[in-house]
């Protein structure tokens, strides 16, 4: 799946343009879920199993294998640690548990702060020049997370909205350009 032609060369004009500040129905439900593993410091197995189900059904098997002890003691950690390297590094020890997934479980816990790191944002971001490396945005890493995320929050902050909002609007962008599918049957 390839970007088509941006209608820009930067992305402000084009998250101005485009700038989506609703959540989806289902989104936004997950996300109220999780307020109250916010609260209790954790996220229990259904819950785990809930926010990785969203980002990619395919690994809900995988999530599933950790036991609710190791569940609490990472998401624990992911939610109380003083610095994002230590937040990522506690839920990608789980199994399962990939860099993008990662992130999206801390989007739901935090849409202020946090957006998910997908194939779509990290390909638009670097047709745009904002990141480098990893051109078609596939086995992305912390490092490409740290730096997808120091990117998103910078736009958050000059358009006033969530790291949710920014990440949503690149992911709708990528989709409304793309030339063609992103992923082919049988994937």
């Amino acid at each position: 799946m390839a970007l088509g032609e941006l209608p820009y060369r930067t992305l402000r004009p084009l998250i101005r343009d485009h700038l989506s500040r609703t959540e989806d129905a289902e989104t936004a439900a997950l996300i109220e879920r999780l307020r109250a593993a916010r609260r209790r410091g954790y996220l229990t197995k259904a819950e785990l199993e809930a926010a990785c189900r969203w980002k990619s059904p395919r690994s809900a098997g995988r999530v599933r294998m950790n036991p609710p002890r190791r569940i609490r003691a990472a998401t624990s950690v992911a939610l109380t640690a003083k610095n994002e390297q230590d937040r990522i590094e506690a839920l990608t020890a789980l199994q399962g548990v990939s860099v993008p997934s990662a992130s999206a479980i801390l989007t739901l816990l935090d849409p202020v702060r946090y957006g998910v790191i997908d194939i779509r944002v990290w390909q638009l971001l670097h047709r745009l020049g904002l990141v480098e490396g990893n051109a078609a945005g596939t086995k992305l890493t912390r490092a490409n997370w740290e730096r997808f995320l120091a990117v998103v929050r910078r736009y958050a902050a000059m358009f006033r909205v969530t790291t949710r909002d920014v990440e949503r609007t690149l992911f709708l962008i990528h989709r409304e350009y793309q030339e063609a599918r992103l992923y082919r049957s049988g994937s």
